[in-house]
């Protein structure tokens, strides 16, 4: 433990000490940017669709740089960040579900004047032509761009994310599945990723009398991480907190049903045996939120995982392009070097993770800012595994474990893992708040615990 400690102190702090001097950079230059921009009467649109964790921090970065005579459009279907995290938490436990719902407040009120329009809505559509790009939305409204930047992440059912738009909504989506959870006595989660072990643990946890049983199609949980995390979830899941786990398995409910939670189940295994649950919850797959660009770029959508193929430079790749991952040299200019995609949709060689897609937004931005100063784009984005893809695991109330490797996904690198029993009910989602710059209508929401400022 001590030298996993050291090692992920030293490997962090590696990385955190220039991280924080581009912070402080950015800070003094944002304070610079913000007396010397200036609002135009017609100015020429950066438009970027999706408000997670990659397009929130590229919005916040975008309108402290992009010069006069520009204007970010920031286009995103929900009316508060979706803090995901902590879904398979308060999917279980109740009363704190509106902290997972964190206002945009923060990011709009530190734009200056005139540099940023939010737009609450949904793109159906993007369209190139002779005359340069446009986006439409439902209603009908047209939003014409010079550059434009998708970071539409992916979409899956509850418990991972929820489907209303507004946060009172979405609060008692959540609370629905609270209720179901509570009223069940033999619950089955599908699925052994991160979302299914959290969902599985926290029911057993909080509700230890419930019997609880994860299925996973592997041969181990946790395929996208390492065998010590694996093992040690395992090890928690069954000796811990006594979740039953069937590895090898992908069952399937007689019914043919493909609802992410169905009450009163039957699933049937591959040896044919057949076992009743009170409830089924499906953690699997997800889908990449691609298909508004099939109509301008159809060759650009990955035909395996429908993600959006990239350059190294984060530019989308279309059949005029030459230069694809690993290369790194430059394609020859066209007019999809203007569009760019990130985070979760695209399909880059770094891990499917937030911080991932936060560290790809500021390759978008200063590729933005060499075409607009008439450069070529040169930022090219090379996936720090350690850093990227490393998680906070929860196994219960209290019981987590923080876990980083080398290498990719499919490669054995050093791991290294630091485990806890000191985690917080309700993981701690205050600092996310703060980060974003509504730490004071936080302190507002604990007190009311529910009742959330707008």
């Amino acid at each position: 433990m001590a030298s996993d400690t050291l090692k992920m102190f030293s490997r962090g702090l590696a990385w955190f000490i220039p991280y924080l001097l581009r912070q402080g950079l950015h800070t003094f230059y944002a304070m610079y940017h913000g007396w010397t921009y200036h609002a135009t009467s017609n100015p020429k649109h950066i438009v970027v669709i999706g408000g997670s964790f990659a397009g929130l921090e590229l919005v916040k970065r975008l309108t402290q740089t992009i010069p006069t005579g520009y204007k970010v459009i920031w286009i995103e279907k929900n009316s508060h960040l979706n803090y995901v995290f902590a879904f398979p938490r308060f999917s279980v436990v109740q009363g704190l579900e509106g902290r997972a719902f964190i206002p945009y407040t923060g990011v709009e009120a530190g734009a200056p004047e005139g540099c940023l329009r939010k737009i609450q809505g949904v793109v159906t559509g993007v369209f190139m032509g002779e005359e340069g790009g446009k986006v439409t939305l439902q209603g009908g409204e047209e939003v014409a761009f010079e550059y434009l930047v998708l970071a539409t992440g992916s979409t899956q059912p509850l418990p991972v994310q929820v489907s209303s738009t507004e946060r009172e909504d979405a609060c008692k989506e959540l609370q629905g599945v609270q209720s179901v959870i509570e009223e069940s006595q033999t619950i089955a989660i599908l699925g052994g990723g991160a979302v299914g072990v959290e969902l599985a643990s926290d029911i057993k946890d909080f509700y230890q009398d419930k019997e609880v049983t994860l299925v996973h199609s592997r041969d181990q949980l946790l395929n996208r991480f390492g065998p010590r995390l694996q093992d040690h979830t395992l090890t928690a899941l069954r000796n811990e907190l006594g979740v039953r786990v069937l590895l090898g398995e992908r069952p399937r409910l007689p019914s043919g049903g493909e609802s992410s939670m169905t009450r009163n189940a039957r699933l049937v295994f591959k040896d044919g045996r057949e076992e009743a649950f009170d409830l089924v919850i499906g953690c699997t797959g997800q889908r990449p939120n691609s298909s508004i660009l099939a109509t301008a770029y159809p060759g650009s959508l990955c035909g395996k995982s429908s993600r959006i193929l990239v350059q190294p430079t984060l530019q989308i790749l279309t059949n005029n392009t030459i230069t694809a991952f690993p290369a790194t040299t430059h394609p020859t200019p066209n007019r999809s070097e203007r569009v760019f995609a990130l985070g979760d949709v695209a399909a880059h060689p770094g891990p499917l993770m937030a911080r991932a897609g936060v560290v790809q937004s500021e390759i978008v931005v200063q590729n933005i800012l060499s075409l607009i100063n008439g450069q070529p784009a040169k930022k090219i984005y090379k996936p720090n595994w350690f850093i990227e893809g490393a998680i906070k695991l929860t196994l219960g109330k209290t019981h987590y474990a923080i876990y980083a490797r080398d290498g990719g996904e499919k490669e054995t690198g050093d791991e290294v893992m630091i485990v806890s029993k000191k985690g917080k009910v309700d993981l701690d989602v205050g600092m996310a708040w703060r980060q974003y710059g509504v730490g004071k209508e936080f302190a507002k929401a604990k007190r009311g615990d529910v009742g959330l400022s707008a």
